[in-house]
């Protein structure tokens, strides 16, 4: 469902994302752990045909991220950095938006809207505008939107950050549900939240996959639940693949 070949992306003399290549099926929900500036971000925003690679590919249900970009963003539901959304908008209007510029019908728009709301949870709150919510509705809206036109991939950047425990809680129930049915990345600092909801792990420091296998192989390598525990021993010159892991 989803391919990255080995991408590259610099930003000037800086190399942000460095030959990284992974694949990723239908029912996998993989955790993208790694330190700040590691390249996470970077290369979420390649797969989601934001940013174009300055190296190798990325496609989403073998549609091309750069040379087949509407086809692709159409099979992907896409969780950004900082959960970004218009502030006078309310969470159902926001998602209707995006329905509506997917090319939905009225009817349908209503369905859909109605579904994403509930399942995220947002009660009241989806008729409050955006810019009066706290962060953890805030980010409830932008993930409402990211599932609501029913995509066979979800790329989610730090999709808990914010939340309560509850909150968290029922964020991790429902990509639980959603998995069966569709490939997703999570993007996260903590690594409890791995075992919780992932099938597979994988680390990425200084742009380079440093660590790709089971979530228990991982939870063994960092028992005080710090990413940085976790490839504390891991280097660039002794890299673990998933095959070296698994």
């Amino acid at each position: 469902m989803l391919v990255a070949d080995r991408l590259i992306k610099n930003f000037g003399s800086h190399r942000a994302v460095d030959d990284i290549s992974f694949t990723l099926e239908r029912g996998e929900v993989l955790g993208f752990l790694g330190p700040n500036g590691a390249g996470k971000t970077t290369t979420m925003r390649m797969l989601a045909g934001c940013l174009e690679p300055d190296g190798g590919s990325a496609s989403i249900a073998g549609y091309d991220c750069v040379a087949q970009r509407l086809e692709a963003q159409s099979r992907l539901g896409f969780l950004p950095e900082g959960a970004p959304a218009y502030p006078a908008m309310t969470p159902r209007g926001f998602v209707r938006f995006g329905l509506r510029a997917r090319g939905f019908a009225a009817d349908a728009v209503n369905r859909a809207t109605g579904l994403a709301i509930e399942r995220t949870r947002l009660g009241e709150a989806a008729d409050q505008p955006i810019g009066t919510l706290s962060k953890g509705f805030k980010r409830r809206a932008a993930l409402a939107a990211a599932i609501a036109h029913d995509p066979a991939v979800l790329v989610l950047d730090e999709p808990t950050d914010g939340l309560d425990p509850n909150q968290k809680d029922g964020v991790r129930n429902l990509i639980r549900e959603m998995a069966h049915e569709k490939a997703i990345i999570i993007s996260t600092h903590i690594l409890e939240e791995v075992p919780a909801v992932c099938s597979r792990a994988m680390i990425v420091a200084r742009g380079k996959i440093l660590f790709d296998g089971s979530p228990k192989t991982l939870a063994e390598q960092g028992q005080d639940h710090t990413v940085e525990s976790a490839f504390r021993d891991l280097t660039l010159e002794r890299p673990q693949t998933r095959e070296s892991v698994v």
